[in-house]
């Protein structure tokens, strides 16, 4: 079965930037749409963004617009959260996850449709 390896989190201060890493195994990323999502202390785990099998974003939450990004390096079957500008609020555990499927036309970040999941990794912003 797959597996999604994150790493990448940690603990940084306002306005600054970091990538987290999400590596598969046991699949082939390049045929899957991902998301990223979050879990902020006494919240709900957040659906954040979601890109589709052609590179499309979309974001769902207004906030990381502008600032958060997801690359892609099919060759390394790993994707990638690109976060700039952090803020306190960003404070969370991030998960990634891949979809049951091919994404053309939008994407989503309802956890039904998504099959394999990271572990998480903590990212704490501190103001």
């Amino acid at each position: 079965q797959g597996h999604l390896i994150e790493s990448g989190g940690g603990l940084v201060q306002a306005g600054a930037s970091l990538r987290l890493s999400c590596a598969a195994s046991g699949l082939t990323f390049r045929s899957y749409g991902m998301g990223w999502f979050r879990q902020a202390p006494g919240k709900e785990r957040e659906g954040v963004l979601c890109i589709t099998s052609n590179d499309v974003t979309t974001y769902y939450v207004e906030s990381v617009k502008g600032r958060f990004t997801i690359p892609r390096d099919n060759a390394k079957n790993t994707v990638y959260l690109q976060m700039n500008s952090l803020k306190s609020e960003d404070t969370a555990v991030y998960y990634c996850a891949t979809a049951i499927r091919s994404w053309w036309q939008g994407c989503s970040v309802r956890g039904h449709e998504y099959e394999y999941w990271g572990q998480g990794t903590q990212v704490t912003v501190s103001s």
